[in-house]
């Protein structure tokens, strides 16, 4: 029998987890559930600020009653305030880059 004829298979590349890593594993979908929270609460305090305060950081008044009914409960709200403030501020700057073409 040659040595290449027979091969052993060793499960060295399958590392088991550690505790540590099992316990992260095991928490994350909490930690995301808190965070998804969290973040509600602080778009709520958003409702405080002026619509002058608002436009400066790029969202009206509809992006925060849209990004509550666009979400479940579960689901975190930031992302959808997020994304309206990138899009605004990506039609701002090519409306400015259009009049300077003019």
């Amino acid at each position: 029998m040659r040595m290449t004829d027979r091969t052993i298979e060793l499960d060295c590349g399958k590392l088991t987890p550690t505790f540590p890593q099992r316990l992260a594993a095991g928490l994350a979908p909490l930690t995301s559930l808190f965070r998804g929270f969290r973040n509600r609460m602080e778009i709520n305090t958003l409702h405080d600020l002026s619509d002058a305060q608002l436009r400066d950081i790029g969202l009206s008044r509809a992006d925060l009653t849209s990004a509550f009914l666009a979400s479940t409960f579960f689901e975190d709200p930031s992302e959808h305030l997020t994304r309206s403030a990138r899009n605004r501020w990506r039609l701002s700057f090519f409306r400015s880059y259009e009049e300077q073409e003019r």
